[in-house]
């Protein structure tokens, strides 16, 4: 029988590895429970240590540090994938980490992940290893059509891939990556994205959120609406996709499975996210208990909340020097604002709900 965490109790502290917008809402939401948080981030102006109790700089890497901030935690978790496996392993020796590098290794990899998910007998595109050039080639040659190239680590938000139409186009693009791993992807005929946030518990108990109908520009999240067009089978069939996914990870906490909607009504994954996400921002007010919540109930050895919602809801991402005009964002509805002081183009400063009564539970 699989031994439970003891619980962290009101007062105890949740480190958490990163310190960025997921890492900030995830520590306010821990306020609100009435858990302290230390936040390991790699450099010393994370959004999240203007919320928290205790923060360490430190690269991700440097384990007398993370040793040393172990100590001072009852329970770890991370805010993004892209860390190093061997540092999440080496905390998971010192204190209870959720989720653990398992997961964290299993997801970071692109190949590795669709691969898992294929032997799930789960529907994902069709997918091909590229270590070289030449196999670029070979693999553009077993596509029906067009493909994507993308690295099998460290890429969001669009980057570390190129859209290809041809063998040439294919071995060009892995020569851009510098030699990095890869993944040739097809392109799949769907009519819309959506996405499921789902947690599960030690006790391996499963919470899902509705579904979210996802739209994005220049491969970033620009929306999130729910309900979305999902029909009621199919909503079953993504927390079915989800439950799955978790279950064979062991997995404790928040995650999101990104979905391709086929124009069959077919549902393939398109990525696995180890953590709290964006297209589960509306949450916070759409629901009594948010993603962040949920999260940190996992970690802690809490009971996981309800994740029914209350209110129809579409979240939009503040992006770049839109957040220059926070005032009449604030005026439009729920205004988070993550503390960023450099407005890049492609960054998210921030994100806005808007509300509507429900319509469908």
């Amino acid at each position: 029988m699989k031994t439970l965490h003891k619980p962290v109790p009101p007062g105890g502290t949740i480190g958490i590895v990163g310190g960025g917008q997921l890492g900030r809402m995830l520590a306010m939401a821990a306020a609100r429970l009435g858990l302290k948080t230390c936040i390991y981030n790699d450099t010393a102006d994370a959004p999240a240590f203007q919320v928290t109790q205790q923060s360490v700089a430190a690269p991700y890497d440097d384990l007398n540090t993370l040793a040393d901030f172990a100590e001072r935690c009852d329970a770890v978790t991370f805010e993004f994938e892209n860390l190093p496996a061997h540092a999440i392993a080496h905390l998971a020796q010192r204190v209870w980490v959720a989720p653990g590098a398992h997961a964290l290794a299993m997801t970071q990899d692109r190949l590795t992940e669709k691969s898992f998910v294929e032997k799930l007998g789960l529907k994902t595109a069709p997918f091909f290893e590229v270590s070289a050039g030449s196999q670029a080639r070979e693999a553009f040659g077993k596509l029906n059509g067009n493909g994507i190239l993308k690295t099998r680590r460290f890429g969001y938000d669009g980057k570390g891939q190129e859209k290809v139409a041809s063998a040439d186009e294919a071995a060009k693009a892995f020569e851009s990556f510098a030699g990095a791993p890869a993944i040739l992807e097809g392109f799949v005929d769907f009519s819309y994205e959506a996405s499921v946030v789902a947690a599960r518990g030690q006790d391996g108990r499963f919470a899902a959120y509705d579904p979210p109908e996802n739209e994005h520009e220049h491969h970033i999240l620009r929306r999130s609406t729910v309900p979305s067009r999902l029909t009621p089978a199919q909503v079953e069939d993504a927390k079915a996709i989800a439950r799955r996914i978790g279950d064979a990870l062991d997995y404790v906490g928040v995650f999101a499975v990104e979905l391709f909607v086929a124009a069959n009504g077919n549902l393939l994954v398109n990525e696995i996210a180890p953590r709290v996400h964006n297209s589960g921002h509306w949450t916070i007010e759409a629901c009594a208990c948010s993603q962040f919540e949920q999260h940190i109930r996992a970690v802690a050895g809490w009971p996981l909340g309800d994740p029914r919602r209350h209110a129809d809801a579409v979240m939009e991402n503040v992006i770049g020097a839109e957040a220059d005009a926070w005032e009449a964002l604030a005026k439009s509805g729920a205004l988070h604002l993550y503390g960023k002081t450099e407005a890049s183009p492609g960054r998210k400063m921030g994100h806005v709900t808007r509300l509507k009564p429900l319509t469908k539970a």
